[in-house]
């Protein structure tokens, strides 16, 4: 049975709020990736977005709004003057758009949603298609991406029906995805604003916005939150992330490897060779569909070229990493020549 990809007709939209508010899931698109979406209220909704997805009870969700104005009945309130002026501030910046607020949760909000912390991930995402949805759905969705856990985030709806076949799920087909990669998580809850997971929006960005620095990083102290794994994001081939050394050297081993770079193939390579632009941004929109095309060849393995160790690039650095990591144990450090600054691995910067 192939899931249905429904263009997002007014029709099509109606029909996918139905079956939210019914309890079932829906995969919409968003600037960042498609969500796997069900009614944020609906326990056993949310229930089987874990079930599906195969992801651990204890990893929290991003819940999903249709507008600003509806974080009141999701945050507690009590934060200090200087957190709700951080929250009004950065929402009326960045929202609708890939930036994903961490707050103190209301009294009403289940563990389901937060795995059983105090705070709650809110965001009112940047596509025409969800913010449809969501109006006429009429309330809030808790949406991960669509894709089993670990695994590669979907930008396309063909990714998603290829990852859930014969799944009981209707896809919206919003295009591909404008960001590319997850949206930047930042902390309200402490003394300063922290970035959790990098994203669709820069730190400098923010701290234009705060008018004060924003640490990346959060410590052990920081709430859990989604992609904070050490291996997350990855291929099903073994991958490695390469400094332009090694890539060198090994683009003419053998046939059977595959290679995402920032330049064009040597004349001497057999493999499968994908080339992203040598830019943070466009490298980003890109990088979870070329992944998704190398993987697809099933090869032997996969070489990443190694990012710049700069804060524009802090997002796509940290999903490589993460791609690139041992399935299970410890993880190898990187193999570029290079270290890696404080904020960029162990827990999403």
């Amino acid at each position: 049975m192939a899931v249905p990809v429904l263009p997002p007709t007014s029709e099509n939209v109606d029909l996918a709020a139905r079956l939210l508010a019914a309890g079932g899931l829906v995969a919409m698109p968003t600037e960042t990736v498609y969500g796997l979406a069900a009614s944020a209220r609906a326990e056993r909704a949310v229930a089987r977005i874990f079930e599906l997805k195969g992801r651990p009870r204890n990893h929290p969700l991003i819940v999903h709004l249709g507008s600003g104005a509806d974080v009141g009945a999701w945050a507690d309130g009590s934060g200090t003057d200087g957190e709700r002026r951080r929250l009004e501030a950065l929402a009326a910046a960045f929202w609708p758009g890939p930036l994903t607020l961490v707050v103190r949760k209301a009294a009403w909000v289940t563990d389901a949603l937060t795995g059983g912390q105090p705070t709650v991930a809110l965001r009112v995402p940047g596509h025409p298609v969800a913010l449809a949805l969501l109006d006429a759905f009429g309330g809030a969705v808790a949406a991960p991406s669509a894709n089993r856990f670990g695994r590669i985030s979907p930008t396309t709806a063909e990714h998603v029906a290829a990852e859930f076949a014969a799944t009981d799920l209707v896809v919206l087909d919003g295009g591909a995805c404008r960001v590319g990669l997850e949206s930047t998580i930042l902390d309200l809850t402490g003394a300063r604003a922290r970035v959790l997971r990098p994203g669709g929006v820069t730190v400098e960005a923010l701290e234009v916005v705060v008018g004060e620095r924003v640490e990346v990083n959060g410590g052990a102290a920081a709430p859990r939150v989604p992609g904070s794994l050490p291996s997350h994001y990855a291929p099903t081939a073994p991958t490695r992330l390469v400094g332009p050394a090694e890539l060198e050297r090994r683009a003419g081993e053998r046939a059977g490897l595959a290679v995402l770079a920032r330049r064009p193939a040597p004349d001497a390579f057999t493999g499968l060779w994908a080339v992203l632009p040598d830019d943070p941004v466009a490298f980003g929109a890109g990088l979870y569909a070329a992944l998704r095309r190398l993987d697809a060849a099933a090869p032997s393995e996969i070489l990443v070229e190694s990012v710049p160790l700069t804060r524009p690039w802090l997002a796509g650095r940290g999903r490589l990493e993460r791609a690139s990591a041992p399935r299970r144990g410890a993880r190898e450090p990187v193999t570029d020549g290079r270290t890696a600054p404080a904020g960029t691995t162990g827990r999403d910067a």
